[in-house]
């Protein structure tokens, strides 16, 4: 649905109500200005452009986050094993 800015104005309500079903473009001056969407469809556009691994929740315990990045946490470890910590012999401790 597309409406001018001064009927989207007007009509705020039945704006509204509309955009829980599809998107509502509103012009100005003849020309597209704005969309109008339901807060489920903008939640769903920023998921989705965040991908998935951004949309789930951080992990909040070193535990989850083990869990969750196991493989490169091991990584992490065995190469401190292997290498030790990168300019070790400038560090003055």
């Amino acid at each position: 649905m597309e409406v001018t800015a001064t009927e989207a104005k007007n009509r705020l309500g039945q704006m509204l109500d509309h955009c829980q079903r599809e998107p509502v473009v509103i012009e100005k001056q003849g020309r597209r200005h704005s969309v109008l969407l339901s807060a489920a469809h903008y939640d769903a556009l920023v998921a989705a452009s965040r991908g998935q691994a951004m949309a789930e929740a951080p992990p909040r315990t070193a535990d989850e986050f083990y869990a969750r990045y196991k493989d490169w946490v091991d990584e992490q470890n065995a190469r401190f094993e292997r290498i030790g910590i990168w300019n070790e012999d400038f560090r003055t401790w």
